[in-house]
């Protein structure tokens, strides 16, 4: 568990300094590809440090047992995840290289929140502390919490200081929280592509989750 401690302060300490602190002088001095590549190494080998020290934590009792209500709005919220997740994908204007047009109007996923791809890593953190209640299990969940979350807000405040009036415009017509915003419920609706997208990755990762060594899960369970 101290190793895991270790690696999960790794994980969301590095991705923190070289998302803020550290980024814009090491761009400078690096370059911005060979920075990506940098950030890349550290967190897969943080996140391969994590993989491997939860692998190494002995067999732990569950600090409760969840019914199986819990089981089943969690695998719902899970496709909600998947969907957001899948939709985060299309025209995100939050991403690197994404261009914000002042006068878009938010649709699908992002008149659901303006950070989609955070919230599905969020809920699936939510979600395993559940139904899933393990010691190391929180521990990895709530890392996943803090660095969605904590990187939304993050990510809001850089977007705000590079894009300016363009970010603050989109801010206002979009919600951090999901389904907190001003969109209305057509805006929301993501599009049969992204919605198949989301129920086709729900339905392979669920299906893996005994193949992982996890418990059955979604419709599978």
């Amino acid at each position: 568990m101290a190793s895991l401690i270790a690696a999960c302060v790794a994980f969301v300490g590095s991705h923190f300094l070289l998302s803020h602190p550290l980024r814009a002088g090491l761009v400078r001095r690096l370059g911005a590809q060979p920075f990506l590549a940098l950030y890349s190494v550290v967190a897969l080998a943080t996140f391969g440090w994590i993989i491997l020290a939860a692998r190494a934590v002995p067999v732990e009792a569950p600090l409760w047992m969840a019914p199986q209500w819990v089981w089943s709005v969690g695998s719902a919220l899970m496709l909600l995840a998947s969907i957001l997740f899948v939709g985060s994908l299309i025209g995100n204007p939050a991403l690197p290289e994404a261009r914000l047009d002042k006068a878009r109007e938010p649709r699908g996923v992002f008149a659901v929140t303006r950070h989609p791809m955070m919230w599905g890593f969020a809920i699936w953190g939510v979600v395993h502390i559940a139904v899933w209640p393990q010691p190391s299990t929180i521990l990895i969940a709530l890392t996943m919490i803090v660095l969605a979350l904590g990187g939304s807000a993050g990510q809001d405040a850089k977007k705000a200081q590079l894009m300016g009036e363009r970010w603050q415009a989109w801010v206002s017509r979009t919600a951090f929280v999901p389904f907190a915003g001003p969109a209305s419920a057509r805006a929301m609706w993501p599009g049969w592509g992204v919605f198949a997208g989301g129920i086709a990755l729900w339905l392979i990762a669920t299906w893996a989750h005994p193949q992982l060594g996890a418990p059955a899960v979604g419709i599978w369970r």
